[in-house]
């Protein structure tokens, strides 16, 4: 079977600038992840011999002068010293682990630094997503030439409507080919088209890189994850925020602030970081509630809410998207980013529903014993972790504990 992942930079922006910003701030620290299947997939027989040997092929993808050229012209705000990181990386099938059940189910964990590992997420949701259209047959039944047709017209209702969007869809395309397609339909619709819309770029690297569009990325709950589990979650925004200010030194500044929930993002939010960051980032929840929150926090804090930019990536089509920009426009700068519905959404196949999350992390190499964490989010009562950790964190913020439910439609466990 053909080998999936080719390009270094097929993979979203956001785990680059995280790493830059992991290296620099936590060098030594260590980290397990679990990957996640919230529909209980049953993968055909030998899915997990042949994801290790696509995982084990990562080892010759290596990145290009070509690559780090355009990231240079591009990802201004990345310090030079991180291409000379990624001019010597290489994967290590050894981080990953993979097995397979008599039922089907698949199981993959990695372990290991974390600057190393959290290379691995984007990657591997992708190889698995394409590898499980590709051995159950239904890759074969893809049109592409119609995709190419839904995904101009996608973008084309998008940009008449006013519109600032992107392309959010690597970790879980049907393929490849779908991201490709999408990506050249949705650059021809903006370059001809007057709207007052625009589709501004990809988070994929790669193909930002191909069809000479933006990058667009800045963080993932891992972030706050990770520190919550060395620190405690009271203060992980802000010191999510202190390290990502010291790294970047204002660019890149959309936060992604639900990973415990507003309430203690807000306590956090203080005015020298509502000022210093450009905007936030709404990822669960609901849309209008969550947008009227942040209008009046930054009111509270004496900053006109129109000025900031709102990022909405809460798993939007292209309707949702429209109705949100009609409420946003004019309390904020709206924009979207928009995942598996421009990546995944042919006739007769149905997206897979699959994360990497974080589950321990050790401030160094030399502890001898993790500290779990956990993901609470602003979709309450649909937490990700161990439910003890979970409890622990909910307990820390004075959060409801009777909001856990043992149900996996709303809490994702890890056993």
């Amino acid at each position: 079977m053909r080998q999936i992942i080719t390009h270094f930079t097929d993979d979203d922006l956001y785990k680059f600038t995280m790493c830059c910003a992991v290296i620099e701030n936590y060098p030594r620290t260590q980290v397990k992840y679990k990957f996640i299947d919230r529909a209980d997939t049953i993968y055909p027989q030998g899915f997990a011999d042949e994801l290790r040997r696509q995982i084990s092929m990562l080892e010759n993808v290596v990145i290009t002068d070509e690559e780090i050229d355009f990231m240079k012209r591009r990802c201004y705000y990345i310090p030079a010293w991180f291409y000379s990181f990624l001019k010597g990386f290489r994967y290590d099938s050894r981080w990953v682990k993979v097995s397979q059940d008599e039922a089907g189910h698949l199981s993959v964990e990695f372990e290991g630094a974390w600057s190393d590992t959290i290379m691995l997420e984007v990657k591997v949701l992708a190889i698995i997503s394409e590898l499980y259209y590709m051995m159950t047959g239904k890759a074969s039944s893809l049109d592409y030439d119609a995709y190419y047709e839904r995904s101009y017209d996608k973008a084309l209702r998008l940009i008449e409507a006013g519109c600032v969007f992107s392309d959010f869809g690597t970790r879980r395309r049907a393929s490849f080919a779908a991201q490709d397609t999408v990506v050249s339909a949705m650059k021809k619709c903006r370059d001809r088209i007057s709207g007052p819309g625009s589709f501004v770029g990809t988070s994929n690297v790669y193909f930002a890189m191909k069809y000479d569009l933006t990058p667009i990325g800045t963080m993932a709950h891992e972030l706050i994850c990770a520190i919550a589990g060395m620190y405690g979650p009271q203060m992980a925004n802000y010191l999510a925020m202190k390290i990502w200010a010291k790294t970047y030194r204002g660019a890149l500044g959309t936060f992604l602030y639900d990973t415990y929930g507003w309430r203690i993002f807000s306590l956090n939010f203080s005015e020298d970081y509502a000022n210093m960051f450009k905007g936030l980032r709404v990822d669960s929840g609901d849309n209008y509630h969550e947008l009227d929150m942040i209008v009046e926090k930054y009111r509270s804090l004496n900053i006109d809410p129109a000025t900031k930019q709102i990022v909405f990536s809460n798993g939007l089509n292209v309707d949702e998207a429209i109705n949100i920009h009609r409420y946003a426009t004019g309390k904020c700068q709206p924009s979207f980013g928009i995942g598996t519905h421009f990546t995944n959404d042919f006739p007769h196949i149905k997206p897979m529903n699959i994360v990497v999350k974080l589950l321990a992390v050790k401030i160094t190499e030399s502890w001898p014993f993790y500290c779990e964490t956990c993901k609470l989010s602003e979709d309450h009562g649909k937490y990700t972790g161990d439910p003890a950790t979970v409890k622990r964190f909910l307990e820390a913020l004075h959060l409801p504990v009777n909001s856990i439910n043992s149900d996996e439609a709303t809490l994702t466990l890890f056993e």
